[in-house]
């Protein structure tokens, strides 16, 4: 058997203990299917004096993580540490100038920097693996890139934030706010003390920036995206859409057209009897259109110590083989600056919910702008008279722009009988 691949882990947290535990207790598994061991050598942390669930005898320890990359027995670098900049950015660009092989499970690094730190790696000649970085052990990268690799892409959508997916999922099965639902998933550890990331939407557009970059090479652009989160996802809109035969769900969707690349992260409502509308719970899950190959569903755990460490470890067997594929599927020179579709050139069915006075002509005048604005209803709901109160009146449309119904939803907010914000969720096919 070859000699070991001795690796450097930068961070100690959940994942980088979990990648320590996954080497070690599967060691043997993994050198037969590596071709030789993979061997922790080294690690870099913060405190040298917390607990990590592992034992760390026999780790050199680094207080500074970027000296992993000069550190002369370690041959392939897995950065752990998370954040698009400061040392877990600082790492992975030394470890690249050093000649050094990367795994990172840092989206936010490869979706905001991805392009300049891809190309860095194609110039030198090293490896940079990133599976870990989009929905945990989920393998979307390596089929994306290899396994679908004969296929042009039209469509990705995922459910690519588990913290999000259980809030929904909790939301519709116990008929509970949003705010109490989320305070019980931090309750749970589900959800961060600070949960923007999550619930604003922005973790999951990391993810699909990447994805995205990967579907349709083309250079890695987290701007571009539109982006919404889920805090204004209500109790009432989540039983309505029951009524209606649909499920809210987080999606991250990206598809290419005619006109280049729609690439968004917001609530949809989908068919209830579509297979991602069951993926409930921290589940992530992936739906992937391809020309030759159809609809593909991929579907798992998106985060936590083992899921991810399988990931990263699954990257490290690769440097160990010395198998080797372009970051984004092809050399940099092969991908092409596809444009971006602005959301509003967007076109989809809509729900709308309004809360108004229920009054004679009130309907006639929803009606009436939406009329101006060229939205053709498919279907209203409306419950039973109580004349003089704010009422629920829900509208699904048939496919409109998204600029016409953004225009309608301001003049329709405007009248004196709408008591609050119109609810406007997108519909999709799941």
């Amino acid at each position: 058997m070859s000699a070991p691949l001795k690796v450097g882990i930068a961070g100690l947290g959940t994942v980088g203990a979990g990648v320590l535990r996954v080497l070690r207790d599967n060691a043997d598994l993994i050198a037969a299917r590596a071709g030789r061991p993979i061997v922790p050598v080294a690690v870099a942390a913060r405190d040298r004096t917390r607990e990590r669930g592992v034992p760390l005898t026999g780790l050199r320890w680094h207080d500074d993580p970027v000296a992993l990359a000069a550190d002369p027995d370690v041959d392939a670098v897995a950065e752990l540490i998370g954040g698009a900049e400061g040392p877990a950015r600082a790492l992975v660009e030394a470890s690249i100038g050093a000649g050094r092989p990367v795994v990172t499970a840092n989206k936010a690094l490869i979706a905001i920097h991805g392009a300049a730190i891809a190309a860095a790696a194609e110039a030198r000649g090293v490896t940079l693996a990133f599976e870990a970085a989009v929905a945990g052990g989920i393998p979307v990268i390596k089929t994306l890139r290899e396994g679908l690799a004969a296929n042009r892409i039209g469509r990705i959508a995922g459910i690519l934030n588990g913290t999000c997916n259980y809030i929904l999922t909790v939301m519709r099965e116990q008929g509970r706010g949003f705010d109490e639902v989320l305070a019980d998933a931090q309750a749970l550890g589900y959800a961060e003390a600070d949960p923007s990331f999550d619930i604003d939407g922005v973790d999951a557009a990391h993810k699909l920036a990447i994805l995205a970059a990967l579907a349709f090479g083309r250079p890695v652009d987290f701007s571009a995206l539109h982006v919404e989160g889920i805090r204004q996802v209500s109790a009432i809109d989540i039983a309505f859409a029951r009524e209606l035969g649909l499920r809210i769900k987080l999606l991250g969707i990206a598809s290419r057209g005619p006109r280049g690349i729609e690439a968004r992260v917001h609530p949809c409502m989908v068919p209830e009897a579509s297979p991602i509308a069951r993926v409930d719970g921290v589940f992530n899950a992936v739906v992937i259109e391809g020309d030759f190959v159809g609809r593909v569903m991929l579907e798992g755990r998106g985060a936590g110590a083992g899921p991810t460490a399988s990931a990263v470890v699954a990257d490290l067997i690769d440097i160990a083989r010395d198998r080797r594929t372009p970051v984004w599927g092809a050399a940099a020179s092969a991908l092409e600056a596809a444009p971006s579709v602005p959301m509003a050139a967007h076109t989809g069915p809509y729900y709308l919910r309004l809360m108004v006075l229920d009054r004679p002509g009130v309907i006639a005048d929803v009606t009436a702008i939406l009329r101006d604005q060229g939205v053709s209803l498919e279907s209203m709901l409306q419950r039973g008279r109580s004349p003089g109160e704010a009422v629920p009146v829900v509208l699904t449309t048939h496919e409109t722009g998204e600029a016409a119904m953004q225009s309608a939803l301001s003049r329709i907010a405007a009248l004196p009988t709408v008591v609050e914000p119109p609810a406007m969720i997108r519909i999709e096919p799941g």
